[in-house]
């Protein structure tokens, strides 16, 4: 009766193809018929089912959560203001020296505002939409401009504080507790901060290299700026706007402000700023209300259903399975690794970031952390392996999204050479990651994040020395 869990992933995928239904309403479908299976075969009692009501309350409850709606609305008032624009025309006229600025303006753009676009599909169709035209006519190639928008898209799964990066942190300090009651290690476990300082080293190397990437692919553009002159009004907006969101987001980082704080001081900027410039309309707001709800209704949806599909997973104990399977794997850490992380990449193909976090992520990552040490270190491997999955051709979830916003000859060759680059940078920066975990915890004020060694049966955990425990 074990396996029956994984026989609901297998459904859910035939289901989502077979009907074209959204990912919530197939974990909703396959999950009410998995609960029916259940009560009449008797795998479970029926008050197993009476917890879901408590699990969702105790989601709403989350403080971490109250900040989506918010960063989703800062996305959506930037994407309807004419800030944006500003922006991007002095980050023109600041890279104006070298080859590629409007390349060079476009990643700067998406990495101030992938964190708050709310998916990396929301990030596609802004970028798609804002920024793609003014490429083609600075004269980039269209190989060029589809893979700016396909990398430039997925900046938001690994810059902090982005949405992202916000649920991550929320079901790795989950996958970290249960990996911890599973060992009877006491150690600190990890939180959404701890992640957010774990990331942004990684983060900031892989925009580095982009932009490097970018300028080399840009040179063959016209240097000349041939843009309008910019207005005093212009660039004040486009600096205090880039200090504001700049601030806010590297606050929430690095662990000075709180992202809901952050999130709700950002969104009343904004408002106070868009009335004061008359650019924010009756019209204009409402479109930008209208977004954030249906994103964050698509999200909390998303949410409800993968928690009903999670709880019904383990009571078949599908997940005793799972962790089975892994810790049944050889002793190497890098094998183990290799394996949780190809499993989550392989999923990653298919299924959007917050369905992969949602769903796979609770299944994989617990046994994942009984068997390697430090939890951080863990968890953006994970973000690494999901990024790059987004921007494989051809089937990546960014590069399907892109194809399908930029109508432009491109064939799967073109693009895939023109994607090359940029694969290359973040196999590096995977590799560096790999084989140097110290990289993500030079920002953290304290040591590694430990989980529960293994002893040399694959099944049981070595007795370990109690380590204090810190519940700051």
């Amino acid at each position: 009766m074990s396996a029956a869990g994984l026989v609901m992933l297998a459904c859910v995928a035939i289901v989502i193809v077979a009907t074209g239904l959204p990912i919530f309403a197939a974990l909703i479908l396959v999950s009410v018929a998995a609960a029916l299976f259940g009560l009449a075969a008797g795998a479970f009692d029926a008050q197993l089912l009476a917890a879901l009501p408590m699990r969702v309350i105790a989601l709403m409850e989350s403080d971490i959560l109250q900040a989506l709606p918010l960063f989703v609305l800062m996305g959506a008032l930037l994407d309807r203001l004419p800030l944006t624009a500003a922006l991007y025309r002095v980050f023109v006229r600041f890279f104006s020296p070298f080859a590629g600025a409007p390349l060079l303006a476009g990643f700067s753009l998406g990495f101030l505002l992938g964190p708050m676009n709310g998916s990396v599909g929301a990030s596609v169709v802004a970028l798609a939409r804002s920024i793609d035209p003014k490429l083609a006519a600075a004269g980039a190639r269209a190989p060029q401009r589809l893979a700016f928008t396909i990398v430039a898209g997925t900046l938001g799964v690994v810059v902090p504080p982005s949405l992202v990066l916000i649920l991550l942190g929320d079901a790795l300090l989950q996958a970290h507790t249960i990996a911890l009651h599973a060992t009877g290690e006491r150690a600190q476990i990890i939180n959404t901060g701890d992640l957010f300082r774990s990331a942004i080293l990684p983060a900031l190397i892989f925009f580095s290299l982009c932009l490097v990437i970018a300028a080399w692919q840009g040179r063959r553009m016209p240097r000349e700026n041939k843009t309008a002159p910019l207005a005093f009004a212009e660039i004040a907006a486009a600096l205090v706007t880039f200090l504001l969101i700049g601030g806010l987001l590297a606050g929430v980082a690095l662990g000075f402000f709180y992202a809901v704080e952050a999130a709700a001081a950002g969104c009343m900027a904004l408002l106070v700023s868009g009335f004061a410039l008359r650019a924010l309309g009756r019209a204009t707001l409402a479109q930008a209300l209208r977004d954030t709800l249906v994103i964050s209704g698509a999200l909390f949806a998303l949410l409800f259903a993968a928690t009903t599909f999670t709880l019904l997973f383990r009571a078949f104990g599908s997940d005793a399975l799972v962790s089975a399977f892994v810790l049944g794997l050889p002793r190497s850490e890098m094998l183990v690794v290799a394996v949780v992380l190809g499993l989550l990449f392989a999923a990653a193909i298919v299924l959007d970031a917050y369905e992969c976090i949602f769903v796979i992520v609770p299944i994989l990552l617990p046994p994942l952390l009984m068997r390697v040490s430090d939890a951080g270190w863990a968890g953006v491997l994970a973000l690494l392996a999901l990024q790059a999955s987004f921007i494989l051709p051809p089937l990546g979830y960014s590069v399907l999204m892109a194809r399908g916003r930029i109508r432009t000859e491109v064939t799967t060759g073109a693009l895939t050479r023109a994607l090359l680059p940029y694969l290359g940078a973040q196999l590096l920066v995977f590799a560096l990651v790999l084989m140097q975990p110290g990289l993500v915890h030079m920002l953290s004020p304290h040591a590694p994040l430990l989980a529960a060694p293994i002893s040399a049966d694959p099944g049981l955990a070595a007795p370990a020395e109690p380590a204090p425990l810190n519940l700051k």
